[in-house]
């Protein structure tokens, strides 16, 4: 390339001056001067950055830099600069698991598939940046998977005979096949002090009616449809059916289990975890005739096996029976769409029809979505109904309902028209179904109700409106019941959770991207691992230690290894290991006891966020310590704050003197084959690029025009290990 010369600005009133790029300047002679040779002229600093090689030129071990994925793809001034600088990239935000998993765990790829296109056009890798952190997570879907559970009332008035159960004398009940017994338990259903039916299977049992269970008569009402439904789990897997008396024209029907290869089957399956069993009775399953039905718990298929029916859950429904109360909402189970359901403001999507799969019980519910926060108006985004007849002054209502939101949200009702206007203080609402209730006073003449959802931005999902005159509250003839799991349950869910990530992270990339943070800052400033305990508050914190204890790193490499390339390099990753020497001995411990646990970590990363009053001192030994440690090391998001967005001079000289020395220093301790290489976190000082990380600061190699930096020099020198500019003459050279 061929190298042509700058004269300094202060002198440039005696020249014309011409230029086709940075690295290509082209003298020109003033004819008042005489000749002009580079030998009588000063070699400016400004002259000097110019001529740098692009970085990479200047090491053999890889350089990167820590971009914004987006910025990448749609800014090609940013992108030339990143391709002609660094051999690899690492995104900052966009690969982590809170920007690619959705509320319901699924993983959109498309982002970073787009982002590796672009890089490997530009001749670069990528390192995958971050599998576990406690930080921009989607802690809120993290966090439902791991909620209580909300099981639903029955769907109406329980007309089953219980009180034998409930008394333990199973009075009406005929236990005609008790296996090894069936008995009653206290404290042993679906919340901890309430009854269970035990059931137990023999050691010889094979067919379904070898453990058998029959229930009183149930009075029917000719042309009704009827409901059955029970909790039940069992201590393994274990199956069963419900049979009928011969007032059934079917005594065995094969309906409402679990579908397999298109046709019906005849039993249910059953696990550890409580589950619902739901069957319905058409008019037409009945004898003409008939006036009653019972029905048989029949759990014999399996042997050794013990079930648990929750007593205050099984029921039986008449699905035609008339309401005890009266609902003023026309349709609150938007189980036929959301007629009568109106938006009074908000965006055009604001309202919608949720399917089941989103819905607390029935084929649908409603979806709500608020785009921004609005301090104080919460009627910015504002759902409405109208009540089948108007309130009545004086008298008592009750308002309820089921909602849950994808993040943390809020919510509050309110009646129309304004001049009748009744307000509920504001709601909270989670990922986890809660009951709302609304109690008020009519003042008389309110026409509907409002749902008031402007406060907070997010989606919302409502089911199972009513508004009565306060004989009831709803949610179906016995109350919502909350379940909170385990810790052992806990720690499965979180632990499937993990191994969901990883395994389809590492498959998905395996072809483009061979290495990876798998485990970012696991430790605390005094060497000790963090627990979950730290008191973030954060919306995007989760903690998995927290439930999977401080084995979740093992795990985590163990997956990463298992389903990646056998080469890949896997880092594990932690900041201010130069400030805290002992965050620096708890990390490198904390290797150790993974490996003992049959994991590799190949590499650690220090994170180097430094400022230019970082102890030098401490550097060196914080790289003596890792070189020791037998590890590739890696600096991972490398850049030194000066306190302001506009430096002076001064400031811009100590920050490439320190830029040198760390990269010297690295290169001084860690021995060439420890050596993975640098990742300079950010390109430039654009305030585009600090948004986020770092604001009204000036911590990168060029300023926010793209500009090399006095950095750029420090830089280089320190990767080429000398002042590169020394070589530099002021005559015309080709090179």
């Amino acid at each position: 390339m061929k190298y042509k010369y700058i004269i300094p600005i202060i002198a440039s009133s005696l020249m014309i001056l011409s230029s086709c790029d940075d690295n290509l300047m082209e003298w020109e002679k003033d004819p008042e001067h005489g000749a002009v040779t580079g030998a009588e002229l000063p070699l400016e600093l400004v002259e000097k950055i110019s001529r740098y090689e692009p970085l990479k030129t200047y090491t053999n071990f890889v350089l990167g830099n820590g971009i914004g994925a987006d910025l990448y793809i749609s800014d090609a001034a940013y992108r030339k600069l990143v391709n002609e600088n660094f051999d690899e990239v690492t995104p900052g935000y966009a690969m982590k698991h809170g920007a690619m998993v959705n509320s319901k765990g699924e993983i959109n790829f498309k982002t970073i598939d787009d982002f590796i296109t672009a890089t490997k056009a530009g001749g670069l890798k990528v390192f995958g940046h971050t599998l576990v952190w406690h930080s921009n997570q989607n802690a809120s879907y993290l966090n439902s998977i791991i909620a209580p559970t909300v099981i639903p009332g029955s769907s109406g008035t329980n007309t089953l005979d219980v009180a034998g159960l409930k008394a333990g004398t199973f009075a009406n009940w005929a236990r005609n096949n008790p296996g090894k017994g069936i008995t009653i338990v206290a404290n042993a259903g679906l919340t901890s002090t309430s009854q269970a039916i035990q059931l137990a299977s023999s050691a010889t049992s094979v067919q379904p009616y070898s453990l058998q269970l029959t229930s009183p008569n149930t009075a029917i009402v000719a042309g009704h449809n009827y409901e059955i439904s029970f909790y039940i789990k069992s201590d393994v897997a274990g199956k069963g059916r419900l049979s009928f008396g011969s007032t059934l024209t079917n005594q065995y029907p094969y309906k409402d289990w679990y579908n397999t290869g298109g046709s019906w089957v005849e039993a249910f399956a059953t696990t550890s975890q409580w589950q619902q069993v739901k069957i319905k009775l058409a008019p037409g399953d009945f004898k003409a005739g008939s006036t009653n039905f019972q029905f048989n718990l029949d759990l014999g298929y399996l042997p050794n096996v013990t079930y648990l029916i929750d007593v205050n859950t099984i029921a039986v429904v008449d699905l035609d029976a008339p309401s005890g109360v009266v609902n003023l909402v026309a349709n609150g189970t938007f189980n036929s769409g959301i007629t009568g359901w109106s938006k009074a403001n908000g965006a055009d999507n604001a309202l919608s029809l949720a399917p089941a799969t989103n819905a607390y019980e029935g084929s649908g519910a409603m979806k709500v979505i608020n785009a921004t926060d609005n301090p104080g108006l919460q009627y910015k985004t504002q759902i409405q109904t109208v009540f089948t007849t108007p309130l009545t002054a004086g008298k008592n209502y009750t308002t309820s309902f089921m909602i849950r939101s994808e993040a943390p949200g809020s919510m509050r009702c309110s009646t129309t028209p304004g001049s009748l206007a009744n307000y509920q203080g504001d709601q909270t609402t989670s990922a986890t179904w809660k009951l709302i209730e609304w109690k008020i006073t009519a003042k008389g003449g309110e026409t509907g109700l409002s749902l008031d959802l402007g406060l907070l931005a997010g989606t919302y999902y409502i089911d199972n409106v009513t508004v009565t005159d306060g004989s009831a509250s709803g949610g179906g003839a016995t109350a919502p019941v909350t379940i909170d799991k385990t810790a052992a349950e806990k720690t499965i869910i979180i632990g499937n959770a993990m191994q969901d990530w990883i395994s389809k992270m590492m498959t998905h990339y395996k072809t483009s991207v061979f290495s990876w943070d798998v485990v970012n800052e696991p430790m605390r400033e005094d060497g000790t691992m963090r627990n979950g305990t730290e008191g973030d508050t954060a919306t995007d914190y989760f903690s998995w230690v927290q439930y999977l204890g401080k084995d979740y790193a093992v795990t985590a490499f163990k997956l990463a290894r298992q389903y990646g390339n056998s080469t890949d390099k896997l880092f594990i990753n932690d900041y201010n290991l130069e400030s805290s020497l002992s965050k620096c001995d708890g990390l490198i411990e904390y290797v150790k006891y993974i490996e003992s646990k049959g994991a590799t970590v190949d590499g650690i990363g220090t994170q180097m966020h430094i400022s230019l009053t970082t102890d030098k001192d401490k550097i060196v030994q914080m790289f003596q310590k890792l070189a020791a440690s037998g590890k590739l090391i890696k600096i991972s998001e490398l850049d030194i704050r000066l306190g302001t967005n506009a430096p002076t001079v001064a400031q811009q000289a100590s920050q490439a003197e320190m830029y040198q020395y760390v990269i010297d220093m690295y290169k001084k301790y860690i021995p060439a084959a420890q050596q993975y290489g640098v990742t300079i976190w950010g390109l430039s000082d654009s305030v585009k690029e600090h948004e986020n990380w770092l604001p009204n600061e000036s911590p990168n190699l060029w300023d926010a025009n793209y500009v090399r930096k006095h950095a750029y020099k420090g830089t280089a020198d320190g990767l080429a290990g000398k002042d590169v500019s020394k070589d530099f003459s002021g005559e015309l050279v080709k090179k």
